[in-house]
């Protein structure tokens, strides 16, 4: 139970760590102090609805649904170019941080956007569902619930830490070139996601 347990928190974490859309999202929402709770939850409650599709064994349908797949490749990749340049845009127009504070964004769009970032990226289906399903089928009866359970308690852990943690950066990002900086790696993160998504189709 318990080595089945690590094992899924080990390998949850490995995945999730990764850096990310929805990683530098949260982490600039942190910075912000901006719905950080609620964003947390809503993360790490999409991840665990996610890991535990999988552990059912849902990801042989996520594999099968080919089109499916295509469908949200090329959303996820459309919605990342235009978060991407929102992106840009900032870092050439970088603001301080008590300026960015006071216009903060709704706890709606927070959500929505997080909702997007989470669930038109096919990666997270292909971690989540399918590589993390696919590898609790190792384990019987209830080892597979631990390993789920140590999947779920690692992205909850991680998008809290990250969320909240990130007001420790806070002094750094008190001038506009930290701003700047960030904002640019979001942009390029963004865009390096979405072309991964689409470059099969691009290249053939």
């Amino acid at each position: 139970m318990m080595s089945a347990f690590v094992s899924g928190l080990l390998l949850g974490a490995g995945l999730i760590i990764a850096i990310g859309a929805q990683n530098a999202f949260v982490l600039r929402q942190g910075l912000l102090k901006t719905h950080v709770f609620a964003l947390c939850l809503l993360c790490a409650s999409s991840d665990a609805l996610l890991i535990t599709l999988g552990v059912l064994g849902f990801g042989t349908l996520i594999q099968q649904s080919q089109t499916a797949l295509i469908i949200v490749q090329f959303a996820g990749a459309a919605f990342l170019f235009f978060y991407g340049l929102q992106a840009l845009m900032r870092a050439l127009k970088p603001q301080a941080i008590e300026d960015i504070a006071g216009t903060g964004s709704s706890l709606r769009s927070v959500l929505v956007t997080a909702l997007a970032l989470t669930f038109l990226n096919p990666h997270v289906y292909l971690d989540t569902v399918v590589l993390l399903g696919g590898i609790s089928t190792q384990y019987a009866g209830f080892d597979r619930l631990w390993f789920g359970a140590g999947a779920v308690l690692a992205s909850f852990l991680w998008f809290f830490v990250l969320g909240y943690g990130a007001r420790f950066l806070i002094p750094i990002f008190q001038k506009r070139r930290s701003w700047q900086i960030l904002d640019t790696l979001i942009a390029i993160i963004m865009w390096v996601i979405a072309y991964s998504l689409i470059a099969d189709f691009v290249w053939g």
